[in-house]
């Protein structure tokens, strides 16, 4: 099987570009600057490399750097933005700060023809996030593209195969980026489309019959897509051992702890405790408003939950939680920014009662999971059901959460998930929700003052949720799900939209 190794400076869209290889039905695999030598590489027989992006400057002496042996392997390599400046570096290229102003969002980019932009319109629209960029190439590469701020915004060493851009191709703000990448891996590397998620379902199968055999396993189960997938691919693996503990801690949409309950208890026959916990996560959260100490309280008290159920239980070896990609990049990978922690990565109290925790989906994303939820036979309604936080309606209540709060979100967010499907928009739109903001504002109601909180409806369109668009839902739906709200809801007196995309924002709103 052909791999393309990705190889990790510390950038936020690492397994972003593994995606999209492994999108093109070639395996990928992440491996850090630091955990790999060029010998391995080479005798791994990957059949190309690609250098990530990161954080850091290549003149700064912390920053991430690697050998230069690695250009003269004879594997072909693309480096992006960091990784591009790396190469540069390395091979004896200048690197300076942009003089005029750093370059950051959508950019018309300027290519030559060039194999890697075969397919590519000599005009359209990338994704830069830099302030440094190549002055001059190194000797034998020549620049193949350019921008209004960047003179060398791509370049090439053809002979040795080794290419570089200072922009993103793996984001879906740069139009022809699938492109670019596709041309990387089969016209520049030869790989064979040769892998497919079956590939992942059978090996994990595989994998967890011989590691956990024996083991008696607790799941935590949310009831969202991620941790639906991991209990029945766990279950396919380890049956009877594997136990779902599903904890209600009152921070769930309306009607969702019974929905759960249903659904994997009686449809699916697997193993089920539900926990109502709702008190004792209120009590903890009381007079919280900081929203990474929400995600952290939210963290540690799932973990003990977990672990007064499994004692009452007996001994259980190994917690399972449904943690994907996004998850970790977002709570901070090695040399990445933390941009938020998540109840079951970065949330993660320091010591818990388990021999181990298992991840199954760790190294997905969305839509691989979803595709793998399909694989193992799970009914579409729930495999595409809308995504959920861990932490729950406790990142989308702002400031203090309150069981009245908490009752208004519910009932608003269950109206605007209703106006969606009453106007057949499910499919159209990735995720969406409410908040319920902090803000109290004035308004009306017949002949009476009111003054009551307001609420932000979100929508967002994405295949990868590391970057996202706002969707355009039609006027008169978002008309409807306001009307609805602020009249059927005492205690919301106004709603607005957000129209905010993922980068500069993130999907919710803490």
């Amino acid at each position: 099987m052909d791999k393309i190794l990705v190889l990790d400076f510390g950038g936020q869209y690492n397994q972003l570009i593994a995606r999209r290889v492994r999108a093109e039905q070639v395996y990928a695999e992440i491996k850090p600057y630091n955990k790999i030598t060029p010998d391995e590489i080479k005798n791994t027989g990957y059949k190309g490399i690609i250098f990530t992006g990161g954080p850091n400057s290549v003149y700064d002496e912390k920053s991430p750097h690697y050998d230069p042996q690695i250009l003269d392997l004879g594997v072909p390599i693309l480096g992006i933005c960091y990784g591009d400046q790396l190469m540069a570096y390395m091979a004896g290229g200048e690197i300076t700060s942009a003089e005029n102003s750093s370059e950051y969002g959508k950019t018309t980019v300027f290519t030559q023809e060039n194999v890697l932009f075969n397919k590519v319109p000599a005009e359209s629209v990338c994704w830069m996030s830099h302030t440094d960029y190549v002055k001059t190439p190194p000797k034998g590469f020549v620049t193949i593209a350019h921008t209004a701020k960047c003179p060398c915004a791509a370049m090439c060493d053809a002979g040795r195969k080794l290419y570089g851009v200072q922009f993103h191709p793996e984001v879906t703000h740069t139009v022809y980026g699938k492109q670019m990448l596709h041309n990387f891996i089969f016209e520049i590397c030869g790989c064979k489309a040769d892998w497919k998620m079956e590939n992942f379902v059978e090996a994990s199968v595989e994998k967890y019959k011989k590691e956990l055999d024996g083991k008696k396993v607790l799941l935590a189960l949310s009831g969202g897509v991620d941790s639906s997938v991991a209990a029945v691919l766990l279950h396919k693996a380890i049956g009877d051992n594997l136990t779902c503990v599903f904890v209600d801690h009152g921070l769930l949409r309306k009607d969702e702890g019974d929905f759960v309950e249903h659904t994997f208890g009686k449809q699916f026959g697997i193993n089920l405790i539900r926990v109502n916990a709702e008190q004792r996560f209120l009590q903890k959260l009381k007079g919280v408003t900081e929203p990474e100490k929400k995600r952290k309280i939210i963290g540690e008290e799932f973990i003990r939950v977990f672990e007064d159920t499994a004692n009452k239980l007996g001994k259980m070896n190994v917690l399972v939680q449904g943690t994907i990609y996004p998850d970790v990049i977002e709570s901070g990978k090695g040399d990445s920014a933390v941009i938020k922690s998540h109840h079951n990565v970065g949330g993660l109290p320091d010591v818990i009662d388990f021999d181990e925790i298992v991840e199954p989906l760790r190294d997905l994303f969305k839509d691989e999971v979803r595709e793998t939820g399909a694989q193992l036979g799970i009914p579409h309604e729930l495999v595409w059901r809308q995504p959920f936080p861990g932490p729950g309606l406790a990142v989308r209540v702002i400031g203090e959460i309150t069981k009245e709060k908490l009752d208004l979100l519910r009932e608003a967010d269950a109206i605007f998930r209703e106006e969606i499907a009453n106007a057949g928009l499910e499919g159209s739109t990735n995720q969406y929700f409410a908040v319920l903001t902090d803000l109290r504002s004035v308004g009306v109601m017949g002949d009476a003052r009111t003054y009551g909180y307001t609420v932000a409806l979100r929508a967002v369109t994405t295949d990868d949720f590391m970057t996202a668009e706002w969707t355009r839902l039609p006027y008169e739906v978002l008309e409807k799900a306001s009307s609805r709200i602020t009249n059927e809801i005492k205690g919301i007196s106004r709603v607005v939209y957000d129209i905010t995309s993922k980068p500069p924002a993130t999907v919710e709103w803490e």
